[in-house]
């Protein structure tokens, strides 16, 4: 009973930090509330060795490449295809400019090209989060710089966008129950376990969440019509966030203080980097700037969305790009990642 008892207080901070979150709208509120839940009580309890099993982090990890791999909707990838080329080399020199600005931050911070790299890639942050540590960043740092990222476009993009103009609100399409039905739980939990194993078994990088990406992606794709439970999504992300923020020392802490004024430098270059390619997208597709703003904005995918039907935007093509630049950035960071760490020499 004594051994449970972090564990209640652990669940209950994170559920209600998650939901007051969730009511003023802040992305993945439920990996955001467990990361500073964790980091808060490891903190507050320092020789406290409470962490949760290993085998806990790696099914929360098939359960979020599962959830990614379902945004793979044939409607949203489809409302682009008009458009592809231009669409498909502005998410590549996103992730190309993101991993520059990953770069210059390593060699002027004391972050390791890996985990500067991954903190700066634009998209998907829980899922980068998740594969920090299989691809030897320190997904603390990572975790930081991703959630810094997301807040300040969080922050920005609403400001923004009202000097832009916009039209009223759409209405949102119905919320799913919270607890899916039958078949969803059958396809999560048998994509999630079989497409774990073979992707680690292949050597597959980050394979435990791209494994299950591919796969729910690709059933998602042939006409599969599923979704991860919202109570199974949220279950992960609380563990994944709870994994990374118990992990946290005081000198930790530290190193995040002297890093905020570099990393948030980073960051707005990225938002203006960003922003130069919704000019290019502009010029080369017939979406106005706002539009092509909001699809190429660095993070913040739900935010990006509620900003985008309260404006009156083109939601269906702001998906379309923000979902390509996600699975650009899950698909290629591992690659990316582990390709630079052969070729840059040590500091």
């Amino acid at each position: 009973m004594k051994a449970a008892a972090p564990w209640v207080i652990l669940g209950a901070a994170t559920a209600g930090f998650a939901l007051a979150l969730n009511a003023v709208g802040f992305p993945s509120p439920t990996l955001f509330a467990a990361l500073v839940v964790g980091l808060a009580f490891a903190l507050i309890r320092s020789q406290a060795d409470v962490h949760p099993p290993g085998w806990s982090f790696l099914a929360a990890q098939a359960v979020v490449g599962v959830t990614l791999g379902a945004y793979m909707q044939s409607e949203a990838l489809t409302a682009a295809a008009h458009d592809w080329l231009p669409v498909t080399l502005v998410s590549a020199a996103t992730l190309a400019i993101s991993m520059a600005a990953g770069r210059v931050l390593a060699r002027t911070t004391a972050l390791d090209l890996p985990t500067a790299t991954l903190g700066m890639i634009a998209g998907g942050a829980s899922g980068i989060v998740t594969m920090a540590d299989d691809l030897g960043g320190d997904d603390r740092l990572v975790a930081f710089m991703q959630y810094l990222r997301v807040l300040v476009v969080v922050l920005l993009t609403p400001l923004l966008i009202a000097a832009f103009g916009g039209g009223s609100g759409g209405a949102s399409g119905p919320s799913p129950s919270a607890f899916g039905d039958v078949t969803d739980w059958v396809l999560t939990a048998g994509i999630a376990a079989g497409a774990a194993v073979l992707a680690r078994r292949a050597h597959v990088p980050a394979g435990t969440l791209l494994g299950p990406m591919l796969v729910a992606g690709a059933l998602t794709l042939a006409g599969v019509d599923f979704a991860v439970p919202p109570v199974v999504r949220e279950l992960a992300f609380a563990l994944i966030g709870l994994q990374v923020g118990l992990r946290f020392t005081f000198d930790t802490v530290k190193l995040l203080g002297r890093l905020m004024f570099p990393v948030l430098g980073a960051v707005l270059a990225l938002i203006v980097g960003c922003a130069g390619l919704a000019v290019l997208l502009t010029l080369t597709t017939s979406v106005s700037f706002r539009d092509a703003y909001l699809a190429t904005t660095p993070g913040g995918l739900y935010a990006v969305l509620a900003v985008a039907v309260g404006a009156g935007a083109n939601t269906t093509f702001i998906l379309a790009v923000q979902i390509l630049r996600l699975l650009v950035a899950v698909l290629l960071a591992p690659l990316a990642v582990r390709r630079l760490a052969r070729t840059t020499p040590g500091r």
